[in-house]
């Protein structure tokens, strides 16, 4: 897949949008439960790495089974990353440029 190919932002959260309105999940996916799933499946990632050293942690992808997990857990912080912004009307490309500017602003190059 190039990167031409690939989705953007906008075409992935009205996938995972879609996704649960087909379901009827609209009534749970309010702000403060949004929250919390993302920080539930952000642990989850955590937890795959809980107790590796840095070498193992950077070698996680090698083994298949944990490339999977990972791939997993990834998708599901995104997913309802996504729905979270969906729901506050937050653009998560212009937030995320928004706060490098202001990084860079804090941060200079020496």
């Amino acid at each position: 897949m190039t990167r031409d190919e690939r989705p953007d932002l906008a075409d992935l959260q009205r996938t995972v949008v879609g996704f649960a309105a087909a379901r009827g999940w609209g009534t749970y996916h309010n702000p403060k439960n949004l929250a919390s799933a993302l920080s539930v499946e952000a642990a989850e990632l955590m937890e795959i790495f809980q107790w590796l050293t840095p070498e193992e942690s950077a070698a996680v992808m090698e083994d298949e089974s944990t490339a999977h997990r990972v791939r997993d857990e990834v998708a599901d912080v995104l997913a309802y990353l996504l729905q979270f912004c969906e729901v506050l009307g937050v653009d998560p490309g212009q937030a995320l440029r928004e706060k490098v500017e202001r990084n860079e602003s804090r941060f200079p190059l020496d």
